[in-house]
Formats: structure tokens, C-alpha cells, sequence
């Protein structure tokens, strides 16, 4: 079996799990070889440097050796501070991890995904959370193929209902289902601000991202929820945890 060694690759870990006595299994994403399994071995203990930096959503630089499905990490460093993610904006980074570790394949590359990943988390721990959100839903969807199609013959006065074949088309009265031109192409364009564009997005991209996961239910909007009820409400900073995610 072939073994590469990679050397001092940027990426971020998405999630870690135990893994027997002292290891983890971690998934990292990074540019040039997407998503990948590494196990991170004897990395649990309690004075381990190595645990304290193989966290999600901090840059870090990574080296393993490559062999079959599972690498082997063999050096981590810090790449850059972790941001300052907490509560819902933490959540909504959990989310996006949550996202690319259903929807990437590993050692599939998507390295203008990886470009886009970064400035995202940044957004969240700084940002209005939402619109963020919805810029990275509609590039992944785009990256794996599946992008939405919102050409540049929409117009503002008009009505849509989105067609999963065709694409948008002109509808001669609003109704549930519709989407208004103006907030096409707020979404289109990246210029997501009012209210009824953002939530017209969130009902798009959500029925979008539903189709590609295939009846699998993502655990953080869920726990999100659980978490807003159980606290009576929670914080209201972009809407409920539904309308966020």
C-alpha cells in the first residue's frame, strides 16, 4: 500500500472523536486534499499539546502520513488564534462543520470551498450570523455540483417558483410557494439585507440542502432547538434557532 507523507498542510479540524484507550479519529478539511480521516494517536492524555490544539474551527497546520481510508496525524501546530465563537454564533459554526461532513467526500478537493470556510467562521464570530450562512449553503451546493440556477433574466417586479429541473421560473401571482425577484437576486448576488430576502433564502437553500442529504437529519439545529427550549427562548440576536440554521 502506498504512503504519502503530507507536510504542514493548512486545514481545520471538523470533528474528533475517542478512539480506544488514548487516540482520537479526527476529520480535518483542507485545500488540497478536501475532506480526510487521520487517527490522532496517544493525543488524550491530560497534559497532551497536541489534544489542546486539534480543535474545530481553529487554523492549524497539519502533517500526516496517507494509507488507505485513515491516515496517521504525525505533527499539528497553530496556524492562527482561535476565534472567539460562543452560544448561537457557535453553534452555526458546528453547523457548517456538520455540512461539509455529510456533503464531502473524502479526498475530494474543494479548495475554493476551503477559501471560503475561514472567512465564513469570521463572519459568525463577528457578523450578522445569517447571511453568512446562507453564502456558504449556496457555495457548497455550487462546489458539489448542484448549484442553484438564478440567472441574470430574473427581474425585480416578477414572481418565481424555483423548478429543481429548470430553474427559476415566472409564476403571474404570489403564492406560498413563490419567490419574489428582488429576493433572487439578493441571494444570487451575495446582497442578502432585508428581512424577506433572508428568509426566502432560508426556505430555498434549506428544501436545496435537504435534496442532498438524502432524509439525513443534521444534529445541530436540532440540539440548537432543544437547547432554545429548554432555556425558555434563549437569545433572539437573528431569530430562533430554526430561522438561524
Amino acid at each position: 500500500m502506498t504512503r504519502a507523507r503530507i507536510q504542514l498542510q493548512p486545514g481545520f479540524v471538523l470533528a474528533r472523536r475517542p478512539f480506544r484507550d488514548t487516540s482520537l479519529l479526527i476529520e480535518i478539511f483542507t485545500p488540497a486534499h478536501g475532506r480526510v480521516g487521520l487517527v490522532a494517536r496517544g493525543v488524550r492524555g491530560s497534559r497532551s499539546q497536541r489534544s489542546a490544539l486539534l480543535q474545530p474551527m481553529r487554523p492549524l497546520l497539519l502533517s500526516w502520513i496517507e494509507s488507505g481510508e485513515l491516515g496517521t496525524l504525525t505533527a499539528v501546530d497553530a496556524d492562527g488564534a482561535p476565534l472567539a465563537l460562543a452560544g448561537d454564533r457557535l453553534f452555526c459554526a458546528w453547523y457548517l462543520n456538520e455540512l461539509l461532513l455529510n456533503l464531502l467526500q473524502r479526498h475530494d478537493t474543494h479548495p475554493a470551498l476551503f477559501e471560503l470556510y475561514a472567512p465564513t467562521l469570521s463572519e459568525l464570530a463577528e457578523s450578522p450570523v445569517e447571511p453568512a450562512l446562507r453564502r456558504f449553503e449556496l457555495r457548497l451546493l455550487a462546489e458539489l455540483g448542484y448549484g442553484l440556477n438564478l440567472n441574470s433574466s430574473i427581474e425585480p417586479g416578477q414572481h418565481y417558483r424555483y423548478d429543481w429541473e429548470r430553474g427559476a421560473t415566472v409564476k403571474a401571482a404570489a403564492d406560498p410557494d413563490t419567490f419574489t425577484g428582488e429576493s433572487l437576486i439578493a441571494l444570487r448576488d451575495g446582497t442578502l439585507q432585508r428581512p424577506e430576502d433572508l428568509a426566502a433564502a432560508r426556505r430555498l437553500l434549506r428544501e436545496a440542502l435537504r435534496r442532498q442529504l438524502g432524509g439525513r437529519e443534521l444534529r445541530t439545529p436540532r440540539l440548537l432547538r432543544e437547547l432554545r427550549a429548554t432555556a425558555g427562548g434563549g437569545s433572539q440576536e437573528s431569530g430562533d434557532g430554526e430561522r438561524k440554521r
